[in-house]
Protein backbone atom coordinates (compact mmCIF):
# COMPACT_ATOMS: atom_id res chain seq x y z
CA UNK A 1 0.00 0.00 0.00
CA UNK A 2 1.23 3.47 -0.85
CA UNK A 3 2.34 5.32 2.26
CA UNK A 4 1.44 8.84 1.21
CA UNK A 5 -1.61 10.62 2.58
CA UNK A 6 -4.17 12.78 0.81
CA UNK A 7 -5.67 15.99 2.10
CA UNK A 8 -8.57 16.44 -0.34
CA UNK A 9 -9.65 16.63 -3.98
CA UNK A 10 -7.86 19.80 -5.05
CA UNK A 11 -9.36 20.76 -8.37
CA UNK A 12 -10.80 19.41 -11.59
CA UNK A 13 -9.84 20.78 -15.00
CA UNK A 14 -12.53 20.77 -17.69
CA UNK A 15 -12.39 21.37 -21.41
CA UNK A 16 -15.22 23.65 -22.49
CA UNK A 17 -16.19 24.96 -25.91
CA UNK A 18 -17.04 28.50 -24.80
CA UNK A 19 -15.18 29.59 -21.65
CA UNK A 20 -17.13 32.85 -21.28
CA UNK A 21 -20.42 30.97 -21.35
CA UNK A 22 -19.14 28.37 -18.88
CA UNK A 23 -17.77 31.07 -16.58
CA UNK A 24 -21.20 32.67 -16.43
CA UNK A 25 -22.78 29.30 -15.65
CA UNK A 26 -20.37 28.20 -12.92
CA UNK A 27 -20.15 31.70 -11.41
CA UNK A 28 -23.71 32.99 -11.65
CA UNK A 29 -25.79 29.81 -11.44
CA UNK A 30 -23.57 27.34 -9.54
CA UNK A 31 -21.98 29.95 -7.27
CA UNK A 32 -18.24 29.63 -7.75
CA UNK A 33 -16.05 32.73 -7.64
CA UNK A 34 -13.95 33.71 -10.65
CA UNK A 35 -10.35 34.17 -9.51
CA UNK A 36 -8.74 34.96 -12.86
CA UNK A 37 -9.22 34.56 -16.60
CA UNK A 38 -6.39 34.48 -19.13
CA UNK A 39 -7.02 35.59 -22.72
CA UNK A 40 -10.52 34.06 -22.54
CA UNK A 41 -8.85 30.64 -22.93
CA UNK A 42 -8.16 29.58 -19.33
CA UNK A 43 -10.27 30.49 -16.30
CA UNK A 44 -9.64 29.74 -12.63
CA UNK A 45 -12.70 29.49 -10.36
CA UNK A 46 -13.02 28.50 -6.73
CA UNK A 47 -15.45 27.43 -4.04
CA UNK A 48 -12.93 27.76 -1.21
CA UNK A 49 -10.07 30.01 -0.17
CA UNK A 50 -7.68 28.11 -2.47
CA UNK A 51 -6.67 29.85 -5.69
CA UNK A 52 -8.77 27.40 -7.71
CA UNK A 53 -11.00 24.35 -7.46
CA UNK A 54 -12.15 24.39 -11.09
CA UNK A 55 -10.06 25.28 -14.14
CA UNK A 56 -11.71 25.77 -17.54
CA UNK A 57 -9.76 25.38 -20.79
CA UNK A 58 -11.02 26.36 -24.22
CA UNK A 59 -11.35 23.28 -26.44
CA UNK A 60 -13.30 22.03 -29.41
CA UNK A 61 -14.44 18.97 -27.42
CA UNK A 62 -15.92 19.20 -23.91
CA UNK A 63 -14.64 16.85 -21.27
CA UNK A 64 -12.38 16.35 -18.29
CA UNK A 65 -8.74 17.34 -18.76
CA UNK A 66 -7.27 16.18 -15.44
CA UNK A 67 -8.07 15.49 -11.79
CA UNK A 68 -5.85 16.98 -9.10
CA UNK A 69 -5.46 15.88 -5.49
CA UNK A 70 -3.76 17.81 -2.73
CA UNK A 71 -1.58 15.72 -0.43
CA UNK A 72 -1.06 16.44 3.25
CA UNK A 73 2.59 17.55 3.11
CA UNK A 74 5.69 17.96 0.97
CA UNK A 75 6.95 14.69 2.43
CA UNK A 76 3.79 12.94 1.25
CA UNK A 77 4.30 14.44 -2.19
CA UNK A 78 7.86 13.13 -2.38
CA UNK A 79 6.79 9.68 -1.22
CA UNK A 80 4.02 9.71 -3.83
CA UNK A 81 6.46 10.71 -6.59
CA UNK A 82 8.88 7.92 -5.65
CA UNK A 83 6.04 5.43 -5.45
CA UNK A 84 4.57 6.36 -8.85
CA UNK A 85 8.05 6.20 -10.41
CA UNK A 86 8.62 2.77 -8.87
CA UNK A 87 5.55 1.48 -10.72
CA UNK A 88 7.15 2.40 -14.04
CA UNK A 89 4.34 4.81 -14.90
CA UNK A 90 5.40 7.82 -16.98
CA UNK A 91 5.62 10.84 -14.70
CA UNK A 92 5.86 14.54 -15.56
CA UNK A 93 7.18 17.04 -13.02
CA UNK A 94 5.93 20.52 -13.82
CA UNK A 95 8.45 23.28 -14.40
CA UNK A 96 8.77 26.19 -11.98
CA UNK A 97 6.98 28.44 -14.47
CA UNK A 98 4.09 25.98 -14.83
CA UNK A 99 3.75 25.68 -11.06
CA UNK A 100 3.80 29.47 -10.75
CA UNK A 101 1.08 29.70 -13.40
CA UNK A 102 -1.07 27.34 -11.33
CA UNK A 103 -0.09 29.11 -8.08
CA UNK A 104 1.01 25.74 -6.75
CA UNK A 105 4.15 24.35 -5.20
CA UNK A 106 5.97 21.31 -6.54
CA UNK A 107 3.52 19.41 -8.79
CA UNK A 108 3.62 16.27 -10.90
CA UNK A 109 1.24 14.46 -13.25
CA UNK A 110 0.86 10.87 -14.39
CA UNK A 111 -1.51 8.31 -15.81
CA UNK A 112 -2.14 4.74 -14.71
CA UNK A 113 -2.22 1.89 -17.24
CA UNK A 114 -5.46 1.44 -19.13
CA UNK A 115 -6.97 4.77 -18.07
CA UNK A 116 -6.92 8.01 -20.06
CA UNK A 117 -7.44 10.36 -17.11
CA UNK A 118 -4.42 12.42 -16.12
CA UNK A 119 -3.84 12.70 -12.36
CA UNK A 120 -2.06 15.61 -10.71
CA UNK A 121 -0.56 15.64 -7.21
CA UNK A 122 0.60 18.68 -5.25
CA UNK A 123 0.89 19.64 -1.59
CA UNK A 124 0.84 23.45 -1.60
CA UNK A 125 -1.44 25.97 -3.31
CA UNK A 126 -1.65 29.73 -2.96
CA UNK A 127 -4.52 31.32 -1.14
CA UNK A 128 -6.95 33.31 -3.23
CA UNK A 129 -6.94 37.08 -3.33
CA UNK A 130 -9.87 37.21 -0.88
CA UNK A 131 -11.97 34.93 1.29
CA UNK A 132 -14.56 32.89 -0.59
CA UNK A 133 -17.98 34.49 -0.27
CA UNK A 134 -20.95 32.20 -1.08
CA UNK A 135 -23.50 33.77 -3.40
CA UNK A 136 -26.36 31.71 -4.84
CA UNK A 137 -25.45 28.62 -2.77
CA UNK A 138 -23.48 27.91 0.39
CA UNK A 139 -20.82 25.84 -1.36
CA UNK A 140 -18.17 24.60 1.03
CA UNK A 141 -15.90 22.44 -1.16
CA UNK A 142 -15.31 20.50 -4.33
CA UNK A 143 -16.71 17.21 -3.14
CA UNK A 144 -15.82 14.58 -5.70
CA UNK A 145 -15.54 13.59 -9.33
CA UNK A 146 -16.82 10.35 -10.85
CA UNK A 147 -15.32 9.10 -14.12
CA UNK A 148 -16.54 6.29 -16.34
CA UNK A 149 -13.78 3.87 -17.33
CA UNK A 150 -13.84 1.28 -20.08
CA UNK A 151 -11.39 -0.83 -18.01
CA UNK A 152 -13.25 -0.15 -14.79
CA UNK A 153 -12.21 -3.25 -12.83
CA UNK A 154 -8.51 -2.79 -13.58
CA UNK A 155 -8.62 0.93 -12.83
CA UNK A 156 -10.36 0.35 -9.51
CA UNK A 157 -7.79 -2.25 -8.50
CA UNK A 158 -4.89 0.09 -9.25
CA UNK A 159 -6.45 2.96 -7.33
CA UNK A 160 -6.97 0.79 -4.26
CA UNK A 161 -3.83 -1.34 -4.39
CA UNK A 162 -1.33 1.25 -5.64
CA UNK A 163 -2.66 4.76 -4.93
CA UNK A 164 -4.07 4.54 -1.38
CA UNK A 165 -7.73 4.98 -2.18
CA UNK A 166 -10.15 3.15 0.13
CA UNK A 167 -13.41 1.58 -0.95
CA UNK A 168 -16.50 2.91 0.80
CA UNK A 169 -19.19 1.08 -1.17
CA UNK A 170 -19.86 -0.72 -4.45
CA UNK A 171 -23.10 -0.31 -6.40
CA UNK A 172 -23.17 -3.71 -8.06
CA UNK A 173 -20.41 -3.76 -10.67
CA UNK A 174 -21.41 -0.34 -11.99
CA UNK A 175 -19.85 2.17 -9.60
CA UNK A 176 -17.15 1.95 -6.94
CA UNK A 177 -17.17 4.83 -4.45
CA UNK A 178 -13.68 5.68 -3.19
CA UNK A 179 -12.20 8.06 -0.65
CA UNK A 180 -8.67 9.42 -0.92
CA UNK A 181 -7.32 8.21 2.42
CA UNK A 182 -7.58 9.61 5.06
CA UNK A 183 -10.15 12.13 3.76
CA UNK A 184 -13.26 11.52 5.84
CA UNK A 185 -16.03 11.86 3.26
CA UNK A 186 -17.79 8.80 1.86
CA UNK A 187 -16.33 9.40 -1.59
CA UNK A 188 -13.91 11.88 -3.06
CA UNK A 189 -13.57 9.93 -6.30
CA UNK A 190 -15.55 7.26 -8.09
CA UNK A 191 -15.12 4.90 -11.01
CA UNK A 192 -18.20 3.96 -13.02
CA UNK A 193 -18.30 1.34 -15.73
CA UNK A 194 -18.21 2.69 -19.30
CA UNK A 195 -18.87 0.45 -22.24
CA UNK A 196 -16.85 2.32 -24.85
CA UNK A 197 -14.60 5.25 -23.82
CA UNK A 198 -13.34 6.91 -20.66
CA UNK A 199 -15.72 9.78 -19.93
CA UNK A 200 -16.70 12.23 -17.23
CA UNK A 201 -19.69 11.03 -15.25
CA UNK A 202 -20.14 14.07 -13.00
CA UNK A 203 -18.45 16.59 -10.74
CA UNK A 204 -19.83 17.50 -7.33
CA UNK A 205 -19.95 20.57 -5.12
CA UNK A 206 -20.97 20.11 -1.48
CA UNK A 207 -23.28 22.67 0.13
CA UNK A 208 -24.00 23.34 3.79
CA UNK A 209 -27.73 24.09 3.60
CA UNK A 210 -30.41 21.69 2.41
CA UNK A 211 -32.36 24.69 1.10
CA UNK A 212 -29.60 25.13 -1.51
CA UNK A 213 -30.90 21.97 -3.19
CA UNK A 214 -34.44 23.31 -3.48
CA UNK A 215 -33.29 26.76 -4.54
CA UNK A 216 -31.07 25.21 -7.20
CA UNK A 217 -34.02 23.33 -8.66
CA UNK A 218 -35.96 26.55 -9.15
CA UNK A 219 -32.96 28.63 -10.22
CA UNK A 220 -31.87 26.14 -12.86
CA UNK A 221 -35.37 25.76 -14.25
CA UNK A 222 -35.80 29.53 -14.40
CA UNK A 223 -32.64 29.82 -16.51
CA UNK A 224 -33.43 26.90 -18.80
CA UNK A 225 -30.85 24.53 -17.30
CA UNK A 226 -31.76 20.87 -17.65
CA UNK A 227 -32.13 18.99 -14.36
CA UNK A 228 -31.22 15.36 -15.04
CA UNK A 229 -31.67 13.74 -11.61
CA UNK A 230 -33.31 14.77 -8.38
CA UNK A 231 -33.88 16.33 -6.04
CA UNK A 232 -33.43 13.04 -4.22
CA UNK A 233 -31.51 11.26 -1.49
CA UNK A 234 -28.67 8.80 -2.08
CA UNK A 235 -29.16 5.82 0.22
CA UNK A 236 -25.49 4.97 -0.42
CA UNK A 237 -23.91 8.09 1.10
CA UNK A 238 -26.92 9.66 2.85
CA UNK A 239 -26.64 12.78 0.65
CA UNK A 240 -29.49 14.90 -0.64
CA UNK A 241 -28.71 15.75 -4.25
CA UNK A 242 -29.62 17.46 -7.47
CA UNK A 243 -27.86 16.99 -10.83
CA UNK A 244 -27.96 19.41 -13.76
CA UNK A 245 -26.18 19.94 -17.07
CA UNK A 246 -23.63 22.65 -17.73
CA UNK A 247 -23.61 24.53 -21.09
CA UNK A 248 -21.64 21.72 -22.77
CA UNK A 249 -23.98 19.02 -21.44
CA UNK A 250 -21.58 17.81 -18.74
CA UNK A 251 -23.21 16.75 -15.47
CA UNK A 252 -22.68 18.71 -12.25
CA UNK A 253 -24.14 18.03 -8.80
CA UNK A 254 -24.96 19.79 -5.58
CA UNK A 255 -25.10 17.54 -2.52
CA UNK A 256 -25.97 18.20 1.10
CA UNK A 257 -24.75 15.88 3.85
CA UNK A 258 -22.54 12.82 3.50
CA UNK A 259 -21.43 9.90 5.62
CA UNK A 260 -18.00 10.42 7.18
CA UNK A 261 -15.42 7.75 7.99
CA UNK A 262 -13.01 7.65 10.90
CA UNK A 263 -9.44 6.94 9.92
CA UNK A 264 -8.84 3.95 12.20
CA UNK A 265 -12.31 2.51 12.80
CA UNK A 266 -14.01 2.83 9.43
CA UNK A 267 -16.77 0.36 8.65
CA UNK A 268 -16.24 -2.26 5.99
CA UNK A 269 -17.31 -1.45 2.42
CA UNK A 270 -20.70 -2.73 1.32
CA UNK A 271 -21.68 -4.47 -1.90
CA UNK A 272 -25.05 -2.94 -2.61
CA UNK A 273 -27.66 -4.36 -5.00
CA UNK A 274 -28.33 -2.51 -8.23
CA UNK A 275 -31.76 -1.26 -7.26
CA UNK A 276 -33.08 2.23 -8.11
CA UNK A 277 -33.93 2.94 -4.48
CA UNK A 278 -30.27 2.50 -3.51
CA UNK A 279 -29.39 5.47 -5.70
CA UNK A 280 -32.47 7.47 -4.72
CA UNK A 281 -34.61 6.34 -1.79
CA UNK A 282 -37.16 9.01 -2.78
CA UNK A 283 -37.94 7.04 -5.92
CA UNK A 284 -36.48 9.29 -8.61
CA UNK A 285 -34.77 8.11 -11.76
CA UNK A 286 -32.07 9.83 -13.85
CA UNK A 287 -32.81 11.33 -17.25
CA UNK A 288 -31.15 9.78 -20.33
CA UNK A 289 -28.57 12.61 -20.52
CA UNK A 290 -27.34 12.06 -16.95
CA UNK A 291 -23.58 11.41 -16.86
CA UNK A 292 -23.24 10.99 -20.61
CA UNK A 293 -21.30 14.01 -21.94
CA UNK A 294 -17.60 14.82 -21.61
CA UNK A 295 -14.73 12.68 -22.86
CA UNK A 296 -11.53 12.19 -20.91
CA UNK A 297 -8.82 14.18 -22.71
CA UNK A 298 -6.15 11.73 -23.89
CA UNK A 299 -3.87 14.46 -25.22
CA UNK A 300 -3.64 16.73 -22.17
Amino acid sequence: MALFRYLKPGYVALNVTDPERSIRFYRDLVGLQLESCENADIAFLRCSDDHHNLVLYRSTEPGVRRMAFQLESDNDLQRAREHVASQGWPLQTLSDSECAHLRQGDTFRFRIPGFDLQFEFYARIARATSLFQPTVAKIVRLGHVVVGARNADDVRALLVEKLNFRVSDKFGDQVMFLRCFPNVFHHSFGIAKSEDVDRLHHLNFMVTDVDDIGRAMNRMREHGVQIVYGPGRHDISDSIFIYFLDPDGMTAEYSFGMEEFRELTARDPRELPMLPEILDCWGGKPAPDFGKRGLVDQSA
